[in-house]
């Protein structure tokens, strides 16, 4: 599993870990039932403080992406089909995450456009 935090961006650490595990689960990279890395493991292969990344494991708990158990760590949860609420949220989401790379990044709303239609495309 590869996770990478840009500590120059102003997406929080967490944010960024929760974002990327949330995508591996949801594609199918990380099948139900595969165990994550301890909290303290992935915090010292990230450089990070333990805190960072158990928010992002909180934050995927209440999502119902993985479950977390003490002494049996934190597993990727059955896949559950989500409604349509969940979903206008995720997306949502991305969308505000993508809108404020590009707006960091001077691109105009023309360009950002361009670059959500070829990546729907491939």
């Amino acid at each position: 599993m590869i996770v990478e935090v840009d500590t120059a961006s102003a997406v929080p650490a967490y944010e960024q870990i929760r974002a990327q595990l949330a995508t591996m689960i949801e594609t199918g990279v990380l099948a139900p039932g595969t165990k994550l890395p301890p909290v303290r493991q992935l915090a010292a292969d990230l450089g990070l403080a333990v805190n960072t990344v158990a928010r992002a494991y909180t934050e995927l708990d209440r999502a119902g992406l993985v479950t977390s158990r003490v002494r049996h760590g934190t597993v990727v949860a059955p896949h559950q089909a989500i409604g349509q609420p969940e979903i206008r949220r995720r997306l949502a989401e991305a969308a505000d995450s993508f809108a404020a790379i590009a707006g960091r990044l001077g691109v105009t709303p023309d360009e950002s456009l361009d670059a959500v239609r070829k990546a729907l495309h491939r």
